[in-house]
Order: C-alpha cells, then structure tokens, then sequence
C-alpha cells in the first residue's frame, strides 16, 4: 500500500500528514520534539499491518513541513498540539482513532485522550512525562546546543529544517517546557490523567536520556486500569 502525503487546513494553519493502509481501526501516530512523520515514523509507515489499521502520521504546525507558521511554544503549546491532532483527524472524517504518541507527542496524545474521551479508541506512549523537574531543566539545558548533538540524531533534522531553524527552534523548545517547572508542582498535565478512560499502554526505556523513568511510573500509577 503506498504513502500519501497531503495537507489540509486545521485552525487556521495547512497541516502536513501521510497516510496508509486500509483497515477499520485508525491511528494516529504523534512524534516527539522536533519531529514529523518522516522523521519519526518511518518503520511505522512502512511495517504496520495495513489490513489492520489505516495510518496517519501529523507534522504538527511549525514541524516538518507544517511550516508556515515557524514553531513557537506559548504556555498551551501542547493543549494546542492536542486539538490540532484531534481536528485533524476529524477533517479527514475518522469518526474514532487510537493515538500512538512519542515523548511530546506523548504529552500531546495524554492531553487529547482526557480531553476528547469520545473519540479516542486506544492510547500507546512512550517516553512521556506529565510534569517538569528541576532535573527535567538540567537535562533539557544539555541539549539546548544542536551542535553538541550526535551525528546520527542531527543529520535528518538538519535535512529537514536547515541549521538555523533547527538550533533556534531547538533553543524555543528548552525555555518553552522549561516554563513548566516554575510551577510548584511542575504540572503539564497531571490533573488530566484520572481523565483518561480509554485502554493505555504506557512503554519506556530504561535507558532514556530525556526522560526519567519515573516519569513513566507515574502516568501508569494515575491512569486507571492503564499497563
């Protein structure tokens, strides 16, 4: 089965997204900072079961090539992300879908499956977090400089986004969910888990760099009846 791409006008803005398969249930997958359908989910584009499911996979605005706008990061910047995934899907007349989301996107699919419980059918997310530390900061700061990245992480987005986009795009993103841990108790989204009625399965890597595993641990403890 081939991969359309195609955008379509949500909120005021031309969202990019690439789209596969044919089967009845549908699922959006969400990338991670920085991050598109191409560049995130390529695998999952090519391998998922395309009986199965039908496959979507969104450049949130100012990422990928949902450009215009440039990316910024307000206070709701993932609430935005959320109800533009969500309308998205929508406008592409999906009447219910699954959201498999990764680190923001993560955050971005933790915010929509509370917010619209009606439409979503199931939830994945791995390296999420629904709070920011202090610690979370220290570890965001040793990031803040793309040039101090490793080849193989900066090389397709380097491609994708030229160096200046990437380096101050990057450099938004770290004062943006920095903004969170000035609030005692760091929250993103926290109150929003007990939200959340629909099966979640929650991944995590013992050895992720961004993400503490406690993290994890703790979306787990405050989804009800989530693995």
């Amino acid at each position: 089965t081939s991969i359309t791409s195609a955008k379509i006008q949500v909120n005021g803005v031309h969202l990019h997204y690439q789209q596969t398969g044919e089967g009845s249930h549908a699922v959006l997958l969400l990338p991670g900072m920085l991050g598109c359908g191409q560049t995130d989910f390529g695998p999952q584009l090519k391998s998922m079961n395309k009986q199965l499911f039908t496959i979507v996979a969104w450049d949130p605005r100012g990422y990928g090539k949902s450009i215009p706008p440039s990316r910024d990061f307000p206070p709701d910047f993932f609430e935005r992300d959320a109800k533009d995934a969500v309308d998205l899907m929508q406008a592409l007349k999906f009447k219910k879908f699954s959201l498999l989301g990764w680190s923001d996107g993560g955050i971005t699919a933790l915010i929509a499956a509370a917010k619209y419980p009606t439409l979503i059918h199931k939830l994945v997310v791995w390296g999420a977090n629904a709070s920011v530390t202090q610690e979370d900061v220290r570890i965001y700061n040793g990031i803040r400089d793309v040039s101090k990245w490793s080849e193989k992480v900066k090389k397709p987005l380097e491609e994708m986004y030229g160096h200046k986009y990437f380096a101050k795009t990057c450099e938004a993103w770290v004062d943006g969910i920095s903004h969170f841990a000035e609030k005692s108790d760091g929250n993103i989204c926290q109150q929003l888990l007990p939200d959340i009625k629909c099966p979640t399965f929650i991944i995590h890597g013992e050895k992720d760099p961004l993400v503490p595993q406690a993290h994890a641990e703790y979306i787990h403890k405050h989804i009800k009846g989530s693995r």
